[in-house]
């Protein structure tokens, strides 16, 4: 039976001619196959297979643990890897440059992905600085598995509650402060109610700024992509756990003080092995969104994953061993392939991963709970267990689902080290030293079915997690109380969010609530503290001291800057107005403006400083950023680049002209394709086709029958390719859907329609959707859409739109797994000219 459109979040990761140095001569061609896969030489007489080269080479980080300084220790880390790599890869890289061949290098496990024949792979095997060359296997993201809301008395959920994180909040006065934290999963909505104000990416009075914040390795969320998305709800739900709190009724996370950032190490329906390295080497020194700049002082304290795969593979050792001497904790889930022994996976089975089983609202284990032991020294795993069933947290859009399993776990522990680390600052970059602690306070809980002992077994490790005793059991040093309320200068009005950073020898930050006020617990000592917010001039405290067991009272007075009105006019690259274009002053509270259909527009206000103004014109266009400084009024004129692929297709935004197809194509069913000849040929990336291949999934190609209900992002060398993709989802065209066709026009203007008319989703018979694709004889591509309603699905959250060359390589992604559509919405799709 078919999965759901739900089910079908889980994600299936699948995941040079020169002289050779004597070295290298010296070994026999004959001894190659030792080093690869069979998977690899399997592939033998294929044109090409993904693999990967691990080098010899490894980079000895033991003196970073020596480093006291966080930016020193988190810098020499990546500097010891980078060199080692570039040293130890160069070679290999000069064989690959020469061949031309696609590859990917990567630095935190001395690893590159190729792209390439398998003569190939066994010319760089016979390398002596070439350890193994091994398959580009498949690593599953778990399973969203929906469960029930357990009742509550408050706003805590029963799991906030299990593990004492409120006690944490109310008796040491810390949620987690001044600690960053990150996950690598399917992406987060940075903007959800209850993680908005935890980002660090969120500014002082609004608006954002997504360097060093987010990281999208494949581009899902866009390209470039610009802010956080998550297509999938995993990232999400778990971010939740570990932060999240709206203010109001949902406090659903365990550290809601910290600040959080992500890396998208999974994409819309797999996690690639490339994507999950790449986020592991960006975690240890984030970089902005051009992938530039890296800086290693604002890389996370502690890293939660809840993913991982089968167990005894090592290829993440290097990543986590990399993250512990850069002084990062790495939490990971434990599993969910109980109730059978040794069924812990990788990553979480690594002796130097904390792994985390699951428990529910009984304090029974979850059957699905993997249990150990190790295949890694018959390590006992998990190393400890945390609620993971029915676990109540945020999902995209702006809403709250309860899911099980020890993905849901592991983001309590991940948030508990947040809370000992703030609130016993000593430990920051202790790993170790957390460890014992955490091993220490777990709840001893015995069951022997898969070995060990009752203080330390195979199904619960050391046992239940129980975050205050960890704080109580960290060493917190004497404390004090900083608090005090912000107003404005003038009127003497409370002034909520803004933003506190607090300096000395421990550095913590904070927001006023909405009465002005603020309060957080800090080691004894002197600080300085600056506040800001938008409209008002930033104000410089200093000399405040800390006493323990007592409370300093800094209150502050904001003065409002003065503001200048600005305007101008939004033009595309042939000087043509550019209406509805959305221009943005980021990092600020101030309401989007958009463009009148002379392309003009008007900001009536904006305080004097410095800005980035941000304009977008939908996804045809490239979004641009302009900096610039307000200090009187200002003119800013803009001109916006059309979007095209490398083959020279654009796309534009069109008035809608939708008229009924009248001719049933005996198309229907669910994964159906039927082969429909065309009325004129029809060249596309320059190859001229004669039929088309119509599949019930909302696409199109030129090639043979396609049925792929698991759409993806473009391009993309799996099948379907030379397609144009309408609104590529899993469609059912049942009784009160059909497809439809009709030619149009007279040569050689003529025009063919097909229609997909009130087609469904898969096991959702609630949203239906027309959709358009109309092939012009001269090479142009128009899509429609009608019958669209005001919600996410079908306005594309899931779908795929654009056009795809023959062989994958080439394309032009309107958008994927995106809300990018509206009702009555037309765009169309030109070849070069």
């Amino acid at each position: 039976m078919k999965l759901s459109w739900v089910s079908r979040w889980i994600v299936v990761v699948v995941m040079v001619s020169f002289v050779l140095p004597l070295s290298v001569l010296a070994q026999s061609s004959d001894q190659a196959p030792a080093k690869i896969d069979s998977a690899i030489l399997a592939q033998q007489g294929r044109a090409e297979t993904t693999f990967w080269v691990l080098m010899e080479a490894k980079a000895d980080l033991s003196p970073a643990f020596t480093i006291q300084d966080w930016q020193e220790r988190g810098e020499f880390v990546v500097d010891t890897l980078q060199e080692v790599a570039r040293n130890s890869q160069s070679d290999v890289r000069k064989l690959l440059d020469n061949e031309g061949v696609v590859y990917e290098s990567f630095w935190v496990s001395n690893a590159i992905q190729v792209t390439g024949d398998v003569d190939l792979a066994k010319e760089i095997s016979v390398r002596s600085e070439v350890e193994q060359i091994i398959a580009d296997e498949a690593i599953p993201l778990p399973e969203l598995v929906p469960g029930t809301d357990e009742p509550r008395l408050s706003a805590l959920e029963w799991n906030i509650e299990r593990v004492r994180a409120s006690e944490v909040w109310s008796d040491y006065g810390t949620r987690g402060e001044g600690i960053i934290v990150a996950n690598i999963d399917s992406g987060v909505q940075f903007d959800h109610p209850a993680l908005v104000n935890q980002y660090r990416g969120t500014q002082s009075g609004g608006g954002f700024d997504h360097n060093h914040n987010w990281f999208d390795p494949s581009e899902v969320c866009g390209s470039p992509s610009v802010e956080p998305c998550d297509n999938n709800g995993h990232g999400t739900h778990t971010m939740g756990t570990m932060v999240g709190d709206d203010g109001g009724g949902n406090q659903i996370g365990v550290a809601p003080g910290v600040k959080w950032i992500a890396a998208k190490g999974c994409e819309s329906r797999g996690c690639s092995r490339a994507a999950l390295l790449g986020s592991g080497e960006w975690v240890l020194a984030p970089t902005d969104l051009n992938n530039e700049n890296p800086r290693a002082d604002l890389r996370p304290h502690i890293v939660n994953n809840s993913w991982g795969g089968p167990s005894g593979d090592p290829w993440y050792q290097d990543v986590v061993d990399a993250w512990i001497a850069a002084g990062m904790f790495p939490a990971f889930s434990n599993g969910n392939s109980g109730p059978s022994c040794n069924t812990s996976g990788v990553p979480g089975e690594y002796i130097a991963s904390y792994s985390v089983g699951s428990f529910d609202i009984n304090n029974e284990i979850a059957s699905t709970s993997s249990r150990g032991s190790s295949s890694f020294a018959g390590e006992v795993k998990p190393n400890i267990a945390a609620p993971g069933v029915n676990v109540r947290s945020s999902v995209p859009g702006d809403n709250y689902s309860s899911f099980s399993g020890t993905s849901m776990a592991a983001p309590h522990v991940a948030a508990t080290i947040a809370l000992m680390w703030s609130a016993a600052p000593s430990l920051v970059g202790d790993v170790e030293g957390t460890r014992s602690i955490l091993d220490d306070i777990a709840i001893d809980t015995e069951d022997l079915t898969c070995g060990g002992t009752p203080e330390d077994n195979n199904v619960w490790g050391e046992g239940r997690l129980d975050s205050y005793a960890a704080v109580n059991q960290s060493p917190r040093g004497p404390v004090g109380t900083l608090e005090g309320r912000v107003v404005d200068a003038e009127s003497g009005k409370p002034l909520e969010g803004v933003s506190l950073a607090i300096t000395g020898e421990f550095d913590r930050s904070t927001i006023t609530d909405a009465d002005g006020d603020y309060s957080l617990s800090l080691p004894v000592g002197t600080y300085s503290m600056s506040a800001a917010t938008f409209g008002y001039v930033a104000l410089d405290v200093g000399d405040i001291v800390i006493s323990e067991d007592a409370t300093t009272t800094q209150n502050i007075e904001l003065t409002a800057a003065p503001s200048q009105p600005m305007y101008g006019r939004v033009v595309d690259s042939r000087g043509s107005p550019v209406p509805q274009a959305q221009i943005t002053v980021l990092g600020t509270p101030l309401d989007t403006v958009f463009t009148n259909r002379g392309g003009g527009y008007v900001i009536p206000s904006i305080p004097e400083g410095d800005y980035e103004i941000l304009v977008e014109a939908g996804l045809c266009y490239e979004a641009q950023t302009k900096s610039m400084t307000v200090d009187s009024r200002e003119q800013v004129g803009f001109r916006l680049a059309a979007r095209s692929d490398s083959y020279g297709y654009s796309c534009r935004v069109e008035r809608f002209n939708y008229t009924e197809a009248e001719l049933p194509l005996e198309l229907s069913g669910d994964d159906v394709a039927l082969e429909v000849a065309l009325p004129f040929d029809f060249v596309f990336y320059g190859e001229t086709y004669t039929r088309t291949f119509v599949a019930s999934n909302g696409f199109v190609n030129f090639l043979a029958p396609q049925r792929n209900f698991f759409n993806g992002p473009i391009p993309s060398a799996s099948a379907p390719n030379a397609a144009i993709y309408p609104f590529w989802d899993d469609f059912v065209v049942d009784d009160e859907a059909a497809v439809y066709a009709e030619e149009r026009g007279t040569a050689p203007n003529r025009e063919f329609v097909i229609q997909w008319r009130n087609v469904r989703f898969f096991l959702d018979t609630t949203r239906r959707l027309d959709i358009e694709l109309t092939l012009f004889e001269d090479g142009r591509v128009r899509t429609q859409y009608t019958n669209i309603a005001d919600d996410e699905r079908e306005q594309g959250s899931s779908a795929t739109i654009g056009i795809e060359n023959a062989d994958g390589t080439v394309a032009l992604q309107y958008s994927t797994a995106e809300v990018s559509i509206i009702n009555d919405m037309a765009i169309m799709f030109s070849p070069p000219r």
